[in-house]
C-alpha cells in the first residue's frame, strides 16, 4: 500500500512538472503608454494598439510594445 501511494505521488509530481505553465505575459499587457509622465516602460495595461492609442490621444504620450513581451523567449509549438 505504501509503495502504491508513493508511486502515485511521484507520478502526480512528474505530471505537474511537465504541465505547461501559465503564460508569462498575459495578452492584456502587450502595449505600453509611454511618455514623459509615464517613464519606462510606462503604463502597460493595453491588449491592443488601438486601446493604447485611444488613451494616448490628446496627450503627449505615445504607444509602444511592452519590452517584457517583445524580448521574452518565444515558444514554438
Amino acid at each position: 500500500m505504501r509503495r502504491t501511494i508513493l508511486s502515485l505521488a511521484s507520478f502526480a509530481a512528474l505530471m505537474a512538472a511537465m504541465a505547461p505553465t501559465a503564460q508569462a505575459h498575459p495578452a492584456n499587457d502587450r502595449y505600453c503608454l509611454q511618455g514623459r509622465m509615464w517613464g519606462y516602460p510606462g503604463n502597460c495595461q493595453f491588449a491592443s494598439y488601438q486601446q493604447c492609442q485611444a488613451t494616448a490621444s490628446g496627450t503627449s504620450a505615445y504607444c509602444g510594445i511592452n519590452p517584457r513581451y517583445a524580448y521574452s523567449q518565444q515558444r514554438y509549438y
